[in-house]
């Protein structure tokens, strides 16, 4: 990088894969997620749907010049730097070799709304129709988790890109789905901590419990008539607590990710499926707790459901504890007024009473 520049340098990129690195370090620059980067470039008069802004980003080839226009100026960089973006594209796809590559971006939808996008952009988990999550996970790769539920009825299937890695994928999606269904019957002796941070010394308590069961639920706050959803009418996938009447927006379900990982997918009826997380791999110590695409790996996406009760007594609830994140102790916090209706969720430090934050999974019809 340039001295005295805060954004990544384009003009170090030799080869069009070195190009996108640089397109996806200047996303994590910018901290915004995929729904903030296509409000902002809405904002300022630029099309940039969120399935584009994904496809660009797990292909290996360059954009088109438009695309990368509105994606770098929603990043926020300055106009002297975009036109130092756009000249390095020029020049990388001046030298020829990436000519059919690059007019195979071009066929596919970049205007595609929430049923166009193509299957490609699956690796990074946000196809509009049934986004996937097959990029690494945060910390430890798990495998590709399971297609998540939401795709429309009737929605066209995703265009393939390789025959053999589709009938890999399925494989894998059926193995990842059969062992949710194990999980889901059985009960667990799960390792109870006070809080996961109680008083040096004290050893760990244990209760029989029934683990969170893979499928639809509806996620309480414990022991109140509140239910997390996001604010209608909005972009930023915040998610609240609101009574739980009003709670199916979006709806949400539980899916495996591993031994006692578990993803909180989310189906939003205008943005289609995606996963609840913790944004910038959680460094910020009160990251908003929100929805988004599946697979961004800036994203903290993976989290572990920890019983907590007395010892001896019922659990009284699970606290979501971000697996992998930057600020380590944390838990999924209600904060602001816990007994006012959209008080917003965060990620703050773990507490020994778990005072909001305590969840329960209950299943929707």
């Amino acid at each position: 990088m340039t001295a005295g520049r805060h954004t990544p340098d384009p003009r170090e990129a030799r080869t069009p894969a070195e190009f996108l690195a640089r397109l996806q370090a200047l996303k994590d620059w910018s901290g915004l997620t995929y729904r903030e980067l296509s409000a902002r470039a809405e904002a300022g008069g630029d099309v940039l749907p969120r399935s584009t802004v994904a496809n660009m980003l797990a292909r290996a080839t360059l954009p088109r010049e438009e695309l990368l226009t509105a994606f770098v100026r929603a990043c926020g960089v300055p106009p002297a730097e975009l036109e130092e973006w756009r000249t390095v594209r020029t020049e990388l796809a001046g030298r020829g070799a990436y000519g059919a590559a690059e007019a195979s971006l071009d066929e596919c939808p970049e205007t595609a709304g929430p049923t166009g996008a193509p299957d490609t952009a699956e690796s990074s988990g946000t196809p509009d129709t049934a986004r996937t999550s097959e990029a690494p996970e945060t910390v430890e790769p798990v495998g590709p988790p399971p297609s998540w539920p939401g795709r429309e009825t009737g929605a066209p299937p995703p265009e393939a890109t390789s025959g053999t890695s589709s009938r890999i994928r399925r494989a894998l999606v059926a193995t990842v789905a059969v062992a949710g269904l194990v999980l889901a019957g059985v009960s667990v002796v799960a390792l109870l901590r006070d809080g996961g941070t109680g008083p040096a010394g004290q050893p760990p308590r244990t209760v029989t419990a029934v683990a969170p069961a893979a499928g639809d639920v509806r996620i309480r706050v414990a022991g109140t008539d509140f239910c997390l959803a996001e604010r209608r009418g909005t972009r930023t996938g915040q998610v609240h607590q609101v009574p739980c009447a009003e709670s199916d927006f979006p709806l949400y379900s539980l899916a495996t990710v591993g031994t006692g990982r578990w993803r909180i997918v989310s189906d939003h009826p205008d943005f289609g499926p995606g996963c609840s997380g913790i944004p910038s791999g959680g460094r910020i110590p009160d990251s908003a707790y929100e929805d988004s695409e599946c697979g961004d790996p800036s994203r903290v996406e993976a989290f572990a459901l920890e019983p907590y009760g007395t010892p001896g007594g019922p659990v009284r609830g699970y606290r979501i504890v971000p697996v992998g994140s930057a600020t380590p102790g944390t838990c999924v916090t209600v904060v602001g007024d816990r007994e006012a209706a959209w008080a917003r969720l965060a990620q703050a430090p773990c507490t020994p009473d778990g005072a909001g934050q305590l969840f329960s999974f209950d299943r929707r019809d």
